[in-house]
């Protein structure tokens, strides 16, 4: 008898410490959802079908002004693993490999390192070389469960019901739970059956990232985790349908961010449960922000700053994004948004936003977009998308939550641009953004060195760069000169946008046609394909076709994307390529690879 209560007693303790012992140290789950501005109840979206998410804003803080860096997952997903803002080390392009320096390591080794279990189900998607010893497990079966009796847990649920591959199969209509013309659309879409449908089902993917929240919060209760463990909700970028994820406005980068704090911790709480913040934080600010909410010193390189915890740090006044290359797609915007406004410079303005991508174009609702614009039955707002972009965008968010009314060129609003025109120049230059790098050579600098270490190296002239990009992108044809002058630079990456300048410029830009044909032989082959754009649209075709379909045989993959992008735009005259276009379909087989998705559309295209 006396054993068996010896045995019953060890096993009581043992439960106590498991489950009912309170914790020195939080434990910490994130949940994260995939693809999904705030289209919650609880953000007052009526529409939606989101009860255990409004349920737990009751019991949480709710964030109105969270934003990721980048509007879409991978890059978002490098700057949530690291600290870092990704166009510092050359990690903003979608679904890259390019290192970032050894100090830089992803933040839940940290964790392990101070006696935590770190667990994550299941995405990854880091957009760099994975640091696998960050977790004790990573895989769909990986769960807080598995770790040692009162070891303390970091763990990530990642939800994925809702990305944006959920609406590329239409669900019958009859089958769906949100009636299509009830869904209220943007301005800025099309009321086509398509569109109408796409919105419905994604708000019914919504309701089912909804309930698999709810079973996780669930669970964490029944395993007796709630009182100890401080919970994220949130989604990895805006999204999903077409000017949302992947584009640098509202839709893309802001996110929701629910911040639950058991009793227990409730001193590291900004706000008492059911309350709302306007804090500004970003995807910058969550390794950091984690880190303290569980003492453990934050490493002195990382960029983001913690918004929680004992080295939480004044509000920032900023936040600031990125768009870099999409899938098989070149652009180039950067964004600054502070409580009232938003602030967007395309660097390169002469690229549609509407620029074809293949993931993009499986959902149905984006052809109907297409075709209404082709038939000409859009509006001026609605077909903004399929035209050039404006050098300089400014949005007044409390007015205008949709991004559809440029403030840029309104003098009432001058000292806004000002302001928040010089926030933007000075973060790309304090964070040494190597995105101004064209890809073809970035990509050939990482073989041999990281972007980070590069860029500070002493090799890398930013402030030019920087300078001649913004002249470059401004439309002015009074830089003109100065941009001929630059076309002769001993650095290729300022040759590389003196010659975007006179892209933008068409045929205004007549007048450097002789050092464009020069250029033609650039040792960079970035800049010789970006002078045969130019020439190509001030009249010329043979020699800038010709020295495109030469680059199309190179061995940079980014130097092929690049070109495919210019081929992709001249219609007919690319003719005298496809041979050599056909030759990379051969010679690269695998439907993933950037360079195989340019060419396919080429080739579907010389077909129609």
């Amino acid at each position: 008898m006396k054993k068996q209560f010896l045995v019953l007693f060890a096993l009581l303790l043992a439960f106590v410490k498991t489950y009912g012992q309170k914790q020195d140290r939080p434990n910490i789950l994130w949940i994260v959802s995939e693809d999904n501005s705030p289209f919650l109840g609880c953000y007052g979206d009526t529409f939606a079908t989101t009860p255990n998410l409004d349920n737990f804003a009751k019991q949480g803080i709710l964030y109105k002004n969270a934003f990721a860096t980048a509007p879409v997952c991978a890059p978002s997903r490098s700057t949530l693993i690291t600290g870092m803002y990704p166009p510092s080390m050359g990690t903003e392009h979608m679904r890259s490999t390019y290192p970032v320096p050894d100090f830089v390591k992803f933040f839940p080794r940290y964790f392990r390192e101070n006696g935590y279990y770190t667990s994550n189900n299941a995405k990854k998607d880091y957009n760099t070389i994975d640091q696998t010893e960050a977790w004790d497990e990573s895989s769909n079966k990986a769960t807080y469960k598995n770790r040692k009796p009162g070891q303390p847990f970091f763990a990530v649920f990642n939800l994925n019901v809702s990305h944006e591959s959920g609406i590329h199969v239409s669900v019958p209509t009859e089958k769906l739970k949100h009636d299509p013309e009830k869904v209220p659309l943007p301005p800025y879409h099309p009321k086509t059956p398509e569109m109408k449908h796409d919105w419905a089902q994604y708000y019914d993917k919504l309701e089912e990232m909804d309930r698999q929240a709810g079973e996780l919060l669930r669970e964490l209760e029944k395993e007796g985790l709630a009182e100890n463990t401080i919970v994220f909700y949130y989604a990895d970028n805006g999204g999903i349908l077409g000017r949302s994820k992947r584009f640098v406005y509202e839709s893309g980068l802001k996110i929701p961010l629910i911040i639950r704090f058991p009793e227990q911790f409730s001193s590291l709480a900004p706000g008492k449960p059911g309350t709302a913040t306007d804090r500004i934080v970003t995807f910058n600010d969550f390794a950091p922000t984690v880190l303290s909410l569980a003492g453990i010193t934050i490493p002195s390189y990382i960029q983001g700053k913690a918004f929680l915890g004992k080295q939480q740090v004044k509000e920032r006044a900023y936040a600031y994004g990125f768009r870099g290359r999409m899938d098989e797609r070149t652009d180039l915007s950067r964004t600054v948004r502070d409580k009232k406004y938003r602030y967007i410079r395309n660097y390169l303005p002469h690229k549609i936003s509407a620029q074809y991508l293949e993931y993009l174009w499986k959902a149905p609702s984006m052809p109907s977009w297409e075709a209404e614009f082709k038939a000409g039955r859009l509006n001026d707002v609605q077909k903004q998308f399929w035209l050039e972009k404006p050098s300089e965008q400014l949005f007044d968010i409390e007015k205008d939550p949709h991004n559809i009314h440029n403030l840029a060129g309104d003098p009432k609003y001058k000292d806004v641009l000002l302001k928040l025109r010089k926030a933007n120049h000075d973060w790309v230059i304090e964070s040494q953004d190597v995105g101004f790098i064209p890809e073809a050579l970035l990509s050939k600098i990482s073989e041999t060195t990281p972007l980070y270490d590069y860029a500070r190296s002493g090799r890398y002239d930013l402030k030019k760069v920087i300078e001649t990009a913004e002249i470059a992108s401004s439309r002015e044809k009074s830089k003109l000169p100065e941009i001929i002058k630059r076309l002769s630079d001993n650095d290729p990456v300022v040759r590389y946008w003196a010659v975007i300048g006179t892209i933008v410029l068409k045929n205004e830009a007549v007048s450097a046609k002789s050092r464009l044909n020069e250029l033609l032989n650039d040792p960079e082959i970035s800049v010789r394909i970006a002078a045969s754009e130019s020439l190509l649209n001030l009249g010329e075709t043979e020699k800038p076709v010709q020295t495109l379909s030469e680059a199309l045989k190179s061995e940079n993959q980014m130097a092929r994307v690049q070109a495919l992008n210019v081929l992709e735009t001249i219609g007919t005259k690319a003719k005298p390529s496809f041979q050599n276009v056909r030759n990379l379909l051969k010679g690269n087989p695998k439907d993933s690879d950037y360079d195989v998705r340019a060419a396919k559309k080429i080739l579907d295209e010389a077909e129609k």
